[in-house]
């Protein structure tokens, strides 16, 4: 028989990876001249987009949530969450990444 496995243990290995990861993947460096910056057309009006709202976010409230996400046109999903809903609800993040990454590839983006 194979080695036992704490299968919480190695839940809350991948979780913290998958946050590590995440956190990098969304830093973008800028610059004060950012701030200058002129728009022509936003992302958000020519690609898809997607939303997950965490209902329990004391950060940005919930109903700001929804109208930002309205407004971009995004597929919103919603669960219970905090403002780090990646490490909360990993498993609902991953599903909307996956949606979103299938939605992508279907409209051809």
């Amino acid at each position: 028989m194979g080695e036992a496995v704490d299968v919480g243990r190695v839940e809350a290995r991948d979780v913290e990876a998958l946050a590590e990861r995440l956190v990098e993947f969304v830093k973008v460096p800028w610059g004060v001249a950012a701030l200058d910056g002129t728009i022509s057309e936003p992302a958000w009006r020519m690609k898809p987009s997607w939303y997950l709202v965490a209902t329990d976010d004391r950060m940005i409230p919930p109903d700001a949530q929804r109208a930002m996400s309205t407004r971009a046109g995004a597929t919103v999903v919603e669960t219970k969450g905090s403002h780090t809903v990646y490490v909360s609800q990993p498993r609902a993040v991953a599903s909307l990444i996956e949606k979103a990454a299938k939605g992508s590839l279907i409209a051809g983006r």
